[in-house]
């Protein structure tokens, strides 16, 4: 993500609660354990969240997500979203019932195994008690039916406005860092990846864009036009998509042949071109520097509701109402390998998406003969000692103030010191090193450390621990 401005706003969602008992208090593990004790067979709650200390309640333990399903209905002009939602997982435990991360929206109905599962309301939290408990390593299915009007997050310590956010004509579908719950209930954290088949059914008119490719041509029926999504790579919930709108589209192929398509807004027409040429640039760049491109095709969409950021959404990035110049189109495509198909584990690990993303900034300027990366980082490194950035140790993201301009500057610094330490011909080895090993996989601090030091031969504890986790600056 790359963030251009600030927003302050309030918290503004109204929660539909359905169950026992009014969600009049936030939720917590105690809650949950004490309304649903663990069965005499052995089978006990997921719980209610998936371990992330910094975000207690967002993901939820005792299963992992395969594959999500997701069918859903739009109207702009009432701004109702009508969905089913059919989760395909694997239980990680012997449970008796488990939580879905979910928001706002009305259930329906909920069904376990094709059997009708009792649910129930809190917070953010939708938890299911299926008809029979499900075994440990046993795979399930759950399907969710839904309506309302989704509300988005209004977050001012997370950049502001994020999740389904309605517009005009459509909406505009950007979930960092746990937004995705706001329009379909899932294991909202980056930790649990699934593949996503995503339907939407808008206006005939209205164009609905979402991760991976097209299945089939879209099809007009009675006024409506659905079309069919399959993003069949591994994806964090935050970075699926279903933005809609009228919008100018160009399709093709980069120079090297990948799949590519270019979304614009009809204020941004103008832009489209430059847009769907630079993406097919880039994304070939980075495939000869980071290594193979990690999905089946690449693109870009520009809509007009004012964000002030962009979002790497996998396979589309998504540019909040402006039109993205090329340092931003670097970045959020640098993302694809960065935070797409290498995922944190943990969000207190921010620097391995958002430092890696901005030094490719820097990389794609000395590319096209602008300022060299060393000349870039010479001028962070020129700031005072008493500069904010060099208080915060991008290392370790606070959760109070996760998009923190040092987790991107200070964390791209780190790289390009590491680069002066053990030289480009080894450095450039380890980014590609880096995203084979790891492709569509997870990746911790530590576990880039110790790869930078097998292949340099060199101990870098030193200089990660000066760059990254010390607050102050840096000799």
């Amino acid at each position: 993500m790359r963030s251009n401005k600030r927003w302050v706003a309030m918290l503004a969602a109204l929660i539909s609660v359905l169950g026992c008992s009014p969600a009049d208090k936030p939720p917590s593990l105690a809650d949950h354990r004490l309304d649903d004790p663990p069965s005499l067979t052995g089978h006990r709650p997921g719980a209610a969240g998936i371990g992330d200390t910094d975000f207690p309640t967002d993901g939820n333990g005792g299963y992992d997500v395969s594959h999500y399903d997701l069918a859903v209905d739009y109207t702009p002009m009432t701004k109702q979203l009508q969905g089913v939602a059919t989760i395909q997982a694997a239980a990680t435990q012997d449970l008796s019932s488990f939580n879905l991360d979910f928001s706002g929206l009305t259930v329906s109905k909920v069904a376990v195994n094709n059997s009708t599962a009792t649910f129930r309301r809190q917070g953010e939290e939708l938890t299911v008690t299926p008809a029979k408990p499900i075994d440990v390593k046993s795979r399930f299915s759950v399907k969710v039916v839904y309506s309302g009007q989704p509300k988005p997050i209004q977050d001012s310590a997370n950049l502001g406005t994020f999740g389904f956010v309605a517009t005009p004509d459509g909406a505009f579908v950007a979930s960092e860092p746990d937004g995705s719950k706001t329009w379909f209930p899932n294991n909202d954290h980056p930790a649990d990846k699934a593949t996503y088949d995503i339907t939407i059914t808008v206006p005939a008119g209205v164009t609905a864009l979402a991760n991976g490719e097209l299945v089939g041509r879209p099809t007009t029926a009675q006024g409506k036009t659905t079309f069919r999504w399959r993003e069949r790579h591994p994806m964090a919930s935050y970075l699926a998509t279903a933005t809609m709108g009228k919008f100018a589209l160009r399709e093709g192929r980069t120079p090297a042949g990948i799949p590519a398509i270019a979304a614009v807004d009809p204020k941004f027409k103008t832009s489209l071109d430059k847009l769907f040429t630079l993406t097919g640039e880039i994304t070939d760049y980075w495939s000869t520097v980071f290594g193979p491109y990690p999905f089946s095709s690449t693109g870009g969409i520009v809509d007009d509701f004012a964000a002030g950021y962009a979002l790497e959404n996998q396979t589309k990035p998504l540019y909040g109402g402006f039109a993205p110049d090329q340092s931003i189109i670097a970045h959020e495509l640098a993302h694809q390998w960065f935070g797409d198909s290498l995922s944190i584990k943990r969000w207190k690990e921010l620097w391995l998406n958002e430092g890696f993303a901005t030094y490719a900034e820097w990389l794609w300027s000395e590319h096209k003969g602008g300022k060299s990366a060393e000349a870039i980082f010479n001028e962070f490194h020129a700031r005072p000692a008493d500069d904010p950035m060099w208080a915060y140790p991008p290392g370790r993201a606070r959760p109070d103030d996760l998009f923190n301009l040092s987790v991107y500057n200070r964390g791209a610094m780190t790289l390009h010191a590491l680069r002066k330490a053990i030289g480009d011909a080894t450095f450039f080895k380890l980014l590609k090193t880096w995203t084979a090993d790891h492709r569509h996989g997870h990746v911790t601090t530590d576990e880039f450390i110790h790869l930078a030091e097998q292949l340099s031969g060199q101990n870098l504890r030193p200089l990660f621990d000066a760059w990254l986790f010390q607050p102050r600056r840096p000799a």
